[in-house]
C-alpha cells in the first residue's frame, strides 16, 4: 500500500470514496498460518501494491496468469508425456536385454514423450492465458464468458494449421472444457468445505 506520509488525507478524497466498499486483495490471506509464523518471519500484514488500483482487482495480473498457465500447461504435459514413455518403453522391451539398454530406453522415452507433450500443452496453456488477459483487458470485467472465449479461441487457433474443420472442433472442444472447469470451480467453491 501507499505511505501515508506521501499521500496525505485528503489529497485523493474522489479515489477513496468510489473505493470505500470494496475488499483490498491480499495474497497472504489464504495461506492460514498461525501469528507466530508471521513475527517469526516478519512477513508484511499488508498487500504489496505499489498502486491502489492493484490491489483493487480481484485476480491475477496478466503476467502471474501468464506464468501461471505455462508453468502448470508445461509441468503437467511433462509428467504425463514422461508416464506414456514409459509404459511405450515397457512395452518395446525386449527378452535378454541388460539392465543398462533397458534403463536407456526408459530415459530416452520418457525424456522424448515428455517434452512433446510438455511444450504442446505449456504452447496451449500460454495462448489461453494471453486470450483471457485481452478478453479482461477489452471487456474490462472477469467473469466466465471470458474463460469460455479464451477456450474456444485457444482450441482455433492451436488448430488453424490442420484446416477450418479441425479448427472448429478444437474450438468447441477448447469452448467445453473452459466452461465446464468454470462451473466446476463455482460447484466447488459453494459445496465443498474448507479444509
Amino acid at each position: 500500500m501507499a505511505d501515508p506520509r506521501m499521500f496525505p488525507s485528503g489529497s485523493d478524497d474522489r479515489a477513496e470514496s468510489s473505493d470505500a466498499g470494496r475488499r483490498l486483495y491480499n495474497p497472504y490471506q489464504d495461506l492460514n498460518m498461525p501469528y507466530s509464523y508471521w513475527t517469526l518471519y516478519d512477513l508484511p500484514t499488508s498487500p504489496e501494491f505499489l498502486f491502489q488500483e492493484e490491489a483493487l482487482a480481484q485476480r491475477r495480473s496478466w503476467g502471474e496468469n501468464l506464468t501461471f498457465y505455462t508453468g502448470v500447461g508445461y509441468l503437467s504435459g511433462a509428467v504425463g508425456g514422461a508416464a506414456l514413455g514409459l509404459r511405450d518403453a515397457a512395452r518395446g522391451a525386449e527378452p535378454g536385454e541388460t539392465a543398462k539398454i533397458r534403463a536407456n530406453r526408459v530415459l530416452n522415452s520418457c525424456g522424448s514423450s515428455g517434452r512433446r507433450v510438455g511444450n504442446t500443452l505449456g504452447v496451449i496453456g500460454l495462448m489461453y492465458a494471453g486470450i483471457e488477459s485481452a478478453m479482461v483487458a477489452a471487456r474490462d470485467r472477469d467473469d466466465w464468458i471470458n474463460s469460455v472465449a479464451a477456450g474456444l479461441g485457444t482450441g482455433t487457433l492451436f488448430r488453424a494449421a490442420n484446416g477450418p474443420r479441425s479448427a472448429v472442433v478444437a474450438g468447441a472442444l477448447g469452448g467445453v472444457l473452459a466452461a465446464t472447469a468454470t462451473g466446476g470451480k463455482q460447484l466447488a467453491k459453494r459445496y465443498v468445505p474448507v479444509i
